[in-house]
């Protein structure tokens, strides 16, 4: 198991996977409540689709929260330290 380099790191770890949490259940949370919006529109009134509001609504909201993990996460200080990395190492690579 990897270690970590201090304790600063292991609580960034510890939020980043409860960030994913909450996400994860904000996303499970959308799937099984507009499927109940869905079967209530087809059996209450299945000529007028109004299920597509509630389910475009929210999932704008479902989209910007994935989209604040993908920008913490790919461009984000972990990111940017990889990539320093990254970049010294193809440069020490030419020497």
């Amino acid at each position: 198991m990897e270690q970590f380099n201090n304790n600063e790191d292991r609580l960034k770890a510890e939020r980043r996977v409860e960030e994913l949490r909450k996400f994860y259940s904000h996303l499970l949370t959308y799937c099984v409540v507009n499927a109940g919006i869905f079967l209530i529109n087809c059996l209450a009134s299945p000529h007028h689709l109004w299920f597509f509001w509630p389910l475009f609504g929210w999932g704008i909201g479902v989209a910007c929260h994935g989209l604040s993990l993908c920008r913490h996460g790919l461009w984000g200080e972990a990111w940017k330290e990889r990539k320093i990395r990254e970049l010294m190492k193809k440069e020490n690579n030419r020497k």
